[in-house]
């Protein structure tokens, strides 16, 4: 049963918790990392994940513990564990503030008709994203959200999907959050990523090529079984 508090059952806490403190943490598990003590901002979210964040990385945080997990909170200490049995220790030097929101229900993203339509389209036909490709499931979940595809590749190897109208540099950073979750999954890792769009703008595509994403321009046209009326030459 997850713990928060000082150790008291409760479940997880439907709030956000900000803490700003000066702290030291230590992660446990198959690899080991530590962070020396500085002043960041601890998140707990309504999901049960925990993460340490700095005001030098935008929003990637420094480390995190994905749910499902339990916060067990003793003086000076935080340890969190996940079901594997891995550790996140935080060790609080002093504590600046402490304090919790309730956000209530988040609507969540929603795709303009032509992006929800793309991607219904590329499900239907996988082979465009890759020869060999077959679609395992639309929307997979992961903690933070719905990686828009999760398909095979000719190898049987994982790939996750990012699906836009216009590819920018935030849906890059957006897949690369999805694949660091999905490579903690022995099931599903190693897992690859494909940024999709029928626009890839060159800041995003080098930012891609960057992390080892591979960028499919589609044509969404195409897809939809229209063919153009504009005269070509080839």
């Amino acid at each position: 049963m997850p713990l928060v508090g000082a150790g008291r059952p409760l479940g997880y806490p439907r709030r956000v918790r900000l803490v700003i403190a000066k702290c030291s943490v230590d992660y446990v598990g198959r690899l080991s990392a530590h962070l020396p003590p500085a002043t960041r901002l601890l998140m707990v979210k309504a999901d049960g994940s925990v993460s340490i964040h700095a005001d030098d990385r935008a929003y990637k945080p420094l480390n995190w513990m994905s749910p499902p997990c339990r916060l067990e909170e003793a003086p000076g200490v935080w340890r969190v564990v996940n079901k594997a049995g891995e550790e996140l220790r935080i060790t609080l030097e002093e504590v600046f503030q402490d304090t919790s929101y309730e956000l209530g229900v988040d609507p969540g993203l929603r795709k303009d008709g032509v992006e929800a339509h793309l991607q219904e389209l590329l499900a239907a036909n996988p082979t465009t994203l890759g020869e060999g490709f077959t679609l395992v499931r639309r929307e997979y979940m992961t903690a933070i959200g719905p990686v828009d595809l999760l398909c095979r590749d000719a190898n049987s190897g994982a790939v996750a999907v990012e699906v836009k109208r216009r590819g920018e540099i935030d849906g890059v950073e957006q897949l690369t959050r999805y694949l660091e979750l999905m490579n903690r999954d022995p099931l599903l890792a190693p897992v690859s990523g494909v940024f999709a769009a029928q626009e890839i703008k060159p800041q995003a595509r080098v930012l891609a090529t960057d992390r080892g994403i591979r960028c499919v321009v589609v044509d969404y046209d195409k897809l939809r079984g229209i063919e153009r009326d504009e005269l070509t030459l080839f």
